[in-house]
C-alpha cells in the first residue's frame, strides 16, 4: 500500500491538497494517508523509505515560498517532485460554541496563515493576541482544547473539532492559493507533456558576476525562468543557495543543455525534478511562459555530420557522403 506523509492533523489544507491528488488520479484511493509536524518530517520520511510520498505546500501566492520546504531540498539525500496542484486558500474563523467576537482574546493559525488574514484581523478582531501553530489543523484543535479563544483554519477543521465560525471566507487578497507538490525518491520523471516545468538549485563559486554567469546558461538558450530565490547555506555566513525553476522539462534539449552547462560551471546543481505544470507561472494561472526552443534539426545536422552527410544550402544533400562523392 502506498503510504503518503503530510502536514497534519486533519484539517490542513495539505490534507485538502492530498485529496485532490487523489480525485485527479496522481495517488490510489487506498493510500496510507499519515500526518506529521512538519515538512522536513514528511520529507524525511521518504528519504528514510517510511513513506512512498511526501504531500508539502512549496509556494503562497500571497507569502511567497514556504521556506520550510525550501530548506529541507538541500540537505539529505536527494528528492524528486512529480506534481503540483493549487488549493484555493481561504480561512474560517472558528470557536467554541457560544463565543463571542468580545471573548476572543487569543487565535492561532501557521504563520503563513496569518500573513494572509492579518488585515481582516486588525479590522475585525484588533488587539488579538496571535500564537503560532504548527499547522491551521493543529490551531483547530487547540482551540477545541481550550488552549486558545480562536483559529483560522479550512471550513472542514471545524466539522471535525466540533467547532463554530465566526466569520467565513476570511482572507485579505481575493484568489490567493498555495501550490503543493508531491515529492518521492529519485525516479523517472512524469513523460512532457509541453507545459511542464523543471526545479533546481544552484551554488555559484564566489567571485564577481558568477550568478549572471550561470543565469547566462539559461539565457543564452532561450530557456525561460519562472522563479530564483535565494537561502542561506547555513555552512558559511553570507554564503546562499539559490532555488531555481523554469519553463521546460529535463527532455527538452534546451533544458538539459542549460542543466549540463550549469552543472559545469557550478559548485553544485541539485536536480528537484520536471513535472506538469498546472499553477501558476509569472503570476499567471495555467499554461503560460515560454517552452523552450526546439532544437530537433540542429542535433539532426550534428547526427549528420557525424555520419558525413553534409548539407547544401541548409538543406541535407541525399547524394553528400556516399561513396562516390568522397574524396579520398
Amino acid at each position: 500500500m502506498t503510504t503518503v506523509a503530510f502536514l497534519g492533523p486533519r484539517g490542513t489544507f495539505t490534507e485538502q491538497a492530498v485529496t485532490d491528488f487523489t480525485a485527479a488520479g496522481h495517488l490510489p484511493g487506498d493510500a496510507d494517508h499519515i500526518p506529521v509536524s512538519s515538512p522536513r518530517e514528511a520529507l524525511d520520511m521518504v528519504r528514510a523509505g517510511d513513506a512512498d510520498v511526501a504531500c508539502v505546500a512549496l509556494e503562497s501566492s500571497v507569502d511567497g515560498p514556504v521556506t520550510q520546504t525550501f530548506d529541507c531540498f538541500t540537505t539529505g539525500d536527494e528528492l524528486q517532485i512529480i506534481r503540483e496542484h493549487d488549493v484555493p486558500v481561504t480561512f474560517s474563523v472558528l470557536v467554541r460554541p457560544g463565543t463571542r467576537p468580545e471573548d476572543v482574546k487569543t487565535l492561532t493559525c501557521h504563520p503563513v496563515a496569518y500573513n494572509q488574514i492579518s488585515g481582516w484581523l486588525g479590522r475585525n478582531l484588533p488587539g488579538v493576541e496571535f500564537v503560532a501553530a504548527s499547522s491551521n489543523g493543529a490551531g483547530a484543535g487547540a482551540v477545541a482544547a481550550g488552549t486558545v479563544d480562536a483559529a483560522a483554519a479550512p471550513a472542514r477543521a471545524g466539522l471535525i473539532h466540533g467547532l463554530e465560525p465566526l466569520a467565513e471566507d476570511v482572507a485579505d487578497i481575493q484568489d490567493a492559493r498555495t501550490r503543493f507538490v508531491l515529492i518521492t525518491r529519485p525516479r523517472t520523471p512524469p513523460a512532457p507533456t509541453g507545459h511542464d516545468r523543471t526545479s533546481f538549485v544552484l551554488r555559484v563559486p564566489n567571485r564577481p558576476s558568477s550568478l549572471v554567469q550561470a543565469l547566462m546558461e539559461l539565457s543564452m538558450r532561450g530557456v525561460d525562468m519562472s522563479r530564483i530565490e535565494s537561502r542561506p547555506t547555513r555552512e558559511h555566513a553570507g554564503t546562499y543557495d539559490f532555488h531555481l525553476e523554469i519553463v521546460g522539462h529535463i527532455e527538452d534539449a534546451a533544458v538539459a543543455e542549460a542543466l549540463a552547462g550549469l552543472y559545469r560551471y557550478c559548485e553544485k546543481v541539485r536536480y528537484l525534478g520536471s513535472w506538469p505544470q498546472e499553477g501558476w507561472v509569472g503570476g499567471v494561472s495555467g499554461p503560460s511562459g515560454s517552452v523552450p526552443p526546439d532544437y530537433s534539426d540542429s542535433r539532426r545536422w550534428i547526427r549528420d555530420l557525424r555520419r558525413g552527410r553534409l548539407r547544401r544550402g541548409g538543406h541535407l544533400d541525399p547524394e553528400a557522403g556516399s561513396e562516390r562523392n568522397r574524396t579520398v
